[in-house]
């Protein structure tokens, strides 16, 4: 799809946030020394898969090692490692792995999107860096809210952004808004004449913990709890109708 590619290409330029911009290239350039002979990207990380998704995976931010190094979400980091592996598991990638942008991974009927582009300082971006960064997920969410039948939010960071995008494009959200937990739901409502595919008004949100190193050390998430909320995910997306 042109238009998304014609979004990323201007994700990836942008120098919105002082603070980001500093910090993604200072780890651009100094480098961890186990990568001090690979090229960061250090730049923002555009959302990546399928440009006509049946899921959509909403992260927080790149990791400073991960996909500011890779240019590439989710990819060359131990979150990335839990989450490719699960979505393969499930069907939703050709590979368990996500290691560089040309590795031959690829995602099924899925794409994935940080709501902040930037790799934040302690993975903690400002209020009003998140909001500065809302419009690029506003965007993505509009060109491929067509044919989305499932969000998983991974970490309550995610479940917020999702809820307000949706919001922000028209969709009518539960009220009080729902909270976030593990295989938590809430189904959106399209707006009308959003062309929807098949002439859906709906999209599940499912919430889902980060696959965060301090959740997969601690056992608050077990593999088995990854593959269940993507599983249903994987499921939901290939119903018919």
């Amino acid at each position: 799809m042109r238009i998304l590619a014609d979004l990323d290409a201007r994700v990836s330029v942008c120098r919105a946030c002082p603070r980001l911009v500093a910090w993604r290239e200072e780890v651009a350039h100094t480098k961890r020394a186990s990568y001090a002979a690979e090229p960061y990207w250090g730049r923002p990380i555009p959302g990546w898969g399928d440009t006509e998704p049946r899921v959509l995976v909403v992260g927080l931010a790149p990791a400073a090692n991960g996909g500011n190094r890779t240019g590439r979400i989710f990819t060359g980091d131990r979150s990335g490692d839990w989450l490719f592996a699960s979505l393969h598991r499930v069907g939703l990638a050709a590979r368990p792995d996500s290691v560089h942008a040309g590795d031959g991974q690829r995602l099924i009927g899925t794409r994935m999107a940080a709501a902040v582009r930037c790799a934040p300082p302690l993975n903690k971006p400002t209020v009003d860096e998140r909001d500065a960064c809302a419009p690029w997920l506003d965007a993505e969410v509009a060109l491929v809210a067509p044919s989305l039948r499932v969000v998983v939010a991974l970490g309550s960071f995610g479940w917020q952004a999702a809820l307000r995008t949706f919001r922000s494009l028209g969709w009518q959200v539960p009220r009080p808004a729902p909270r976030f937990g593990h295989g938590a739901e809430a189904r959106l409502t399209a707006p009308p004449g959003t062309g929807r595919a098949g002439g859906r008004t709906e999209v599940l949100l499912l919430g889902c913990y980060h696959p965060s190193q301090q959740n997969t050390f601690t056992g608050t998430l077990t593999e088995a709890m990854l593959d269940e909320v993507l599983g249903r995910a994987a499921a939901t997306a290939r119903m018919p109708g």
